[in-house]
């Protein structure tokens, strides 16, 4: 008897393994995205995460890292922050917005330029130049508070070189993008437009610095994208921003640069 219930459970066993690996050959012919280990993740992530800075020629240094992009579309466009590439560098002819690609103290530098802009939800899209690099996958997924998701940037800049850092964290809140004003001086009239009629972000529990502006906040198992790292809350100052962080990180939801995509030429 116990002989025979032995047999069974090894059957059931099988059977199980075999609806596993018929399940996830299913999944792999369909396209649809198998889960991974982070670490593989991160290792398919890193190639598509780009430095966005400027370069003047004349400048010491040449070239200044201002944030952080990742490749969509096709591979030959850039999504990042408006606040990373200002509006204002459109009018220096000395300075080219470019990006900075690989890993190391020789990344690749291409020249790039804004096709299209969205400052309400603080969004460009770049167009650089070159071959085209593998595009990050944009998920349609909905997402839920007390979900865990990483990003990949550059939180620091590139003082030793071009070297990506992910961070992770829980999405805490789903919450107006206004944050209101400590005092007086901080209501801005940009800030009070978006107190009245503010939109919703994510908010993380995760440290990120001001480098990150741009970074892609993605699923831990499939790498498929869910927001666009925005700003972290900063206590005191900007310089507080490096000696002491707050962890509270806020990011842009994927559809609205989704949305923009919907310009691309």
């Amino acid at each position: 008897m116990r002989f025979t219930v032995f047999c069974r459970a090894i059957l059931n066993h099988c059977s199980l393994q075999y609806k596993s690996l018929g399940l996830w050959l299913t999944l792999l012919i369909a396209g649809i995205p198998v889960q991974a280990a982070l670490p593989e993740v991160i290792h398919q992530i890193k190639p598509s995460v780009v430095g966005v800075g400027t370069y003047h020629k004349l400048n010491t240094p040449r070239a200044n890292l201002m944030g952080t992009g990742f490749a969509v579309g096709d591979g030959s466009f850039i999504a990042t922050n408006s606040h990373v590439v200002p509006a204002t560098l459109a009018s220096n002819r000395n300075t080219d917005i470019v990006v900075f690609i690989g890993t190391g103290t020789a990344p690749d530098v291409r020249t790039a330029r804004v096709i299209a802009r969205d400052d309400e939800h603080d969004l460009a899209l770049l167009k650089i130049s070159g071959q085209s690099l593998r595009p990050l996958r944009l998920s349609a997924h909905p997402v839920r508070e007390g979900e865990m998701y990483s990003f990949t940037g550059f939180p620091i800049g590139a003082v030793l070189g071009l070297y990506p850092v992910t961070h992770r964290g829980m999405i805490s809140s789903i919450t107006p993008i206004a944050i209101p004003a400590r005092t007086a001086k901080e209501l801005s009239i940009a800030r009070l437009k978006q107190l009245k009629k503010p939109y919703l972000v994510y908010q993380l529990d995760a440290t990120a610095y001001p480098g990150n502006s741009g970074s892609p906040v993605y699923h831990q198992n499939t790498g498929e994208v869910i927001a666009i790292i925005n700003k972290v809350l900063v206590k005191k100052s900007k310089e507080n921003a490096l000696s002491d962080p707050s962890a509270i990180t806020y990011a842009i939801p994927i559809r609205y640069l989704t949305q923009l995509m919907t310009q691309l030429p």
